[in-house]
């Protein structure tokens, strides 16, 4: 029998969860054996999954699961070196060079696991089945937003914690706006086409900001784009990879500009195809913002657990399109499943 266990989340802010308890209860009447650690912080209630039939296991105890469980959570694992013997569901961020995935690779080498990443689970015409990047999006600019106004009252960016749903979130913007005495800033997206776009342009709209929307056809000359330079936020919703031009070039940190806030929403820093190199270090919910410039002032916000600022809508929304995978976890050498082993082979053999 098919076990899917279900670990709870043991990074800082990360509420999310990629299973409601309506799609255990399918998994189970499907006949696949699920187990739901506790967790003292996800955002649906443990109460849930029990009623729908799952075991329940301790916090972080997956990694003392039957070796025949397939491991599932959002984020990354902890950090500790240990090897890593199960199949393991998550957001490796491990296939574009990050010195942390090369870390994580070599610990499922060691034990003799397997990672299913998240980012890579797609279909036959190679679309992603899953993602969090509307309200990746949704949550990138409202961070900017927040950062451009502290800009106003000549400060960095707070703190900035989770939210209720999206209308707690947008009331408390408003007034962070409002209060700065001045015209809405105007912004700029690119990837307005896909989902983090749609997701960070929608946001802008809700708030009265005047947002430029570009996609591949704007940007498809490889650049430069002194077009960015013009706004007062950019939002960059492209993720990095092979080809993806530079966006903002280290000059803009000493060059004349309109700009004083990136949203850097795909947060690749430690990439080598960054489009924003003008930093090198995530940010976090506690220091939202890297100041990397002060004349003219620049704030770059690359926080890369955005969606767990809204982590009920985020996490339904997901679970919903994750499902349909999910339920075919008894035919892992086949569809999504085996697509994602590939790649994690390419990236481990030798």
């Amino acid at each position: 029998m098919t076990h899917l266990w279900i670990r709870a989340e043991q990074r800082q802010n990360e509420e999310r969860v990629g299973i409601t308890p309506q799609g255990v209860a399918d998994l189970i009447n499907r006949g696949i054996r699920v187990t739901v650690e506790k967790s003292s912080v996800r955002a649906i209630p443990l109460q849930g999954y029990s009623d729908a039939g799952a075991e329940i296991a301790p916090e972080n105890s997956w990694p003392t699961a039957p070796l025949d469980a397939i491991i599932f959570g959002l984020k990354e694992l902890p950090e500790d070196g240990t090897p890593l013997p199960h199949k393991h569901i998550l957001f490796g961020h491990a296939y574009k060079g990050q010195f942390s995935g090369k870390a994580l690779l070599e610990r499922f080498k060691s034990g003799g696991g397997t990672m299913y990443d998240l980012e890579y689970l797609v279909d036959e015409n190679g679309r992603r089945v899953a993602a969090f990047g509307y309200w990746a999006g949704y949550a990138g600019a409202a961070v900017s937003l927040k950062c451009w106004a502290a800009q106003q009252h000549g400060k960095i960016c707070a703190p900035v914690g989770a939210y209720a749903g999206k209308d707690a979130l947008i009331s408390d913007l408003e007034s962070e706006m409002d209060a700065t005495g001045k015209p809405r800033p105007k912004a700029i997206v690119i990837g307005a086409l896909g989902r983090v776009g749609s997701g960070a342009a929608d946001l802008c709209t809700a708030l009265g900001v005047d947002v430029t929307k570009w996609d591949m056809a704007e940007t498809a000359s490889g650049g430069p784009f002194p077009q960015i330079m013009d706004h007062d936020l950019f939002i960059n919703c492209i993720f990095a990879r092979p080809g993806t031009p530079v966006f903002v070039p280290k000059s803009a940190l000493t060059s004349p500009r309109t700009l004083t806030v990136i949203g850097d929403v795909a947060c690749d820093p430690d990439s080598d195809y960054n489009p924003v190199p003008v930093y090198d270090t995530a940010t976090t919910w506690e220091a939202p913002a890297n100041r990397v410039a002060t004349d003219p002032v620049l704030d770059v916000m690359a926080i890369d657990n955005l969606p767990s600022m809204l982590p009920v809508e985020s996490s339904i929304d997901f679970a919903t399109q994750l499902l349909p995978s999910l339920q075919t976890l008894d035919t892992l050498e086949t569809g999504v499943w085996a697509r994602a082993k590939t790649i994690f082979d390419e990236h481990t053999k030798g």
